[in-house]
């Protein structure tokens, strides 16, 4: 059996996966850096599983990407920048292409990858399929329409969201009250730039909320409404769960005293045996359930992380986002393996019953 994953060799995943390769006693996957891929075509060839892993945290790759997707040929965008989502995403596609037309047996499927990472197109799949997600707005291009939208809706309360991107990075949880509008958001304006910064920040002017959203439209935006999420010991909570060959294992709790739920933000890693009590055992099979239909949604994915909400009074619950990437649950072992252990075991069942 040979391995092959690409993905930038400095991330932390590659090194797990490559690592939980070992331990089951299988040859080093072969890394294919996103690099060489976007830059020289450089792709595993047939015969090769092929593991996909994201192209984010690298400043050069995210460059090749969004000079790739034609947007600007700058070079690498400043440290934090949120700048040319839309051309990034168009640049992953032509990169997956790539790695697809290699002919090696893919583990996640290109197309299902670029679903799950363009918001409006992953909202409306799983709307299709009756998978309870929030309701989302007509689609908008800029602050005025997002509160004429909203007004049209009579929803209050929204979670401003780019259409491409993932950590929060862009989001805003804004509220209107009359002339009043709030946003609690991780971006930062600074110089007449867009930053995401680790510390949620709260903005109460209409200007510079204004400006934020107008910044970020460009590259496209999907509204959701604001879903009331269920809380415990003073904090609101959702949950990342990796569903790994269509079976929910893997889950954390992620608990804030903001609407920003990411553990990244410096947010915690709540009692998940605590969530399942509240919620009781008839709730918590459901949302498990849940996430199992997502991952039905997705039959070419090996894995897929999904953010579950529980509303509060824990009789209702949705799903917030499906990531392609979000299987980094440090520290989570389920009968013994982390979200990769479980990855590989479930690529060796698979590769022994071809």
């Amino acid at each position: 059996m040979r391995l092959a994953v690409v993905g930038n060799p400095e991330n932390r995943r590659v090194a797990l996966f490559a690592a939980a390769v070992q331990r089951a006693g299988l040859p080093a996957p072969e890394v294919f850096p996103w690099r060489d891929v976007l830059r020289d075509g450089r792709v595993p060839g047939p015969g090769t599983l092929v593991r996909i892993d994201s192209p984010g945290e690298n400043a050069e790759v995210g460059a090749l990407l969004r000079e790739l997707g034609g947007g600007r040929p700058a070079g690498p965008a400043e440290h934090g920048e949120i700048v040319g989502a839309a051309a990034a995403f168009a640049g992953l596609r032509v990169g997956l292409g790539r790695v697809e037309a290699g002919g090696g047996v893919l583990l996640n499927s290109p197309a299902e990858i670029l679903a799950m990472t363009a918001k409006p197109r992953c909202h409306a799949l799983l709307t299709a399929r009756g998978v309870p997600v929030p309701p989302a707005l007509e689609p908008v291009h800029d602050y005025a329409s997002l509160r004429s939208a909203m007004a049209r809706a009579g929803w209050p309360r929204v979670f401003v969201k780019p259409a491409y991107g993932s950590s929060a990075s862009g989001v805003l949880a804004l509220a209107a009250a009359g002339r009043r509008v709030t946003a609690v958001t991780s971006a930062e304006l600074s110089g007449g730039r867009l930053f995401n910064n680790l510390r949620v920040r709260r903005y109460d002017g209409e200007p510079v909320i204004a400006s934020i959203v107008d910044r970020l439209a460009p590259d496209g935006l999907h509204v959701e409404r604001w879903f009331p999420k269920a809380a415990l010991d003073d904090r609101v909570l959702d949950l990342r769960v990796v569903v790994i060959a269509g079976r929910p294992r893997h889950v954390v709790v992620r608990a804030s005293r903001s609407p920003m739920t990411n553990l990244h933000l410096g947010n915690a890693r709540g009692d998940v045996a605590a969530v399942r009590a509240a919620a009781g055992e008839r709730a918590w099979e459901a949302a498990m359930h849940t996430c199992a239909r997502v991952a039905e949604c997705f039959p070419g994915s090996l894995q897929a992380g999904v953010d579950l909400m529980f509303r509060a009074g824990w009789r209702e619950h949705a799903v917030a986002e499906v990531n392609a990437f979000g299987d980094l649950l440090p520290g989570v072992l389920v009968d013994g393996l982390d979200t990769y252990g479980a990855q590989v075991a479930a690529i060796k069942e698979m590769a022994c019953a071809t």
